[in-house]
């Protein structure tokens, strides 16, 4: 249990895609993740063949037990086991061995396997595809700095579904077999409507009401633009800073988000800050 030499190679095999063994690993693990997220897919299908049924379940419990195998390899062989398992990567790997034990107990939580295909994330580091990751992080960052304006933008948008619906209760809500039976009913077709996603299931009959239904059709086209202004502006303002940076040495710029020297001369980039 306390093997070090064993624990190192088992450490570069799983958590590193630098050597041919690591990169097979990390294949194998791809295809076997593909290869369950499937098996759950084919069996929500109705009429398959009766047949079929235990060849899947005995697939399903090998997976199953190759992954368990593979969660637990990983805490032995982490240098840091605790962080391993609560960082992202951990919660993840362990949250795609418990589906399949926890159907013992509840039978519909076997299709939550389907949370396997969040492991697909490792196909960036089996394939170097780091500057993909990077620019989800600055997409990241660009969402955390917009946060408070985009919740008082949707703030803004709950009170205004709840002030539609509630107008349309008034004009739509006293004739006879009328859809909008409740305010609740009114706020879901305020929702649908100004979304423009129109479903169609509750429409107003009146003059008026379709009149009002128009007009939030209008509004919707308008208020889907705000969202995606705010994070354009975020993302903008974080590249111009980006951009800006300048090396203290060779008075280059256009560095990556986060870097800490210099990509042209391998420089501190922080240098300058500790000057002043």
């Amino acid at each position: 249990m306390h093997n070090q030499a064993l624990k190192r190679k088992l450490y570069v095999i799983i958590f590193e895609a630098d050597t041919p063994a690591g990169k097979l690993f990390d294949v194998t693990l791809i295809w076997c993740i593909l290869l369950s997220v499937g098996l759950v897919i084919l069996e929500s299908l109705q009429g398959l063949p009766v047949w079929l049924k235990t060849p899947f379940i005995v697939m399903e419990y090998l997976l199953t037990a190759f992954f368990t195998f593979e969660y637990i390899t990983r805490l032995y062989c982490s240098p840091k086991p605790s962080k391993y398992a609560f960082s992202a990567f951990g919660i993840i790997d362990l949250l795609a061995t418990l589906p399949l034990y926890l159907a013992f107990l509840f039978p519909g939580a076997r299709y939550l396997l389907i949370i396997r295909a969040f492991r697909l994330i490792r196909i960036f580091r089996v394939f170097k595809l780091f500057h993909f990751w990077i620019e989800g992080q600055m997409l990241l960052t660009a969402l955390r700095d917009s946060s408070k304006k985009i919740a008082v933008f949707f703030m803004f948008v709950v009170i205004l579904v709840i002030s539609i619906g509630t107008l349309m209760y008034m004009i739509e809500g006293g004739k006879p077999n009328t859809q909008f039976s409740n305010i609740p009913n009114s706020i879901y077709w305020a929702c649908v409507t100004l979304t423009t996603v129109g479903y169609g299931d509750i429409t107003p009959v009146t003059a008026l009401g379709k009149f009002l239904s128009g007009c939030v059709m209008l509004i919707g086209y308008t208020i889907i633009a705000v969202p995606t202004g705010i994070v354009s502006v975020s993302l903008m303002k974080r590249h111009e800073k980006n951009v800006a940076r300048e090396c203290p040495n060779c008075h280059r710029r256009g560095h990556d988000e986060g870097a800490q020297y210099c990509k042209y001369c391998g420089s501190s980039l922080n240098e300058m800050k500790n000057e002043k």
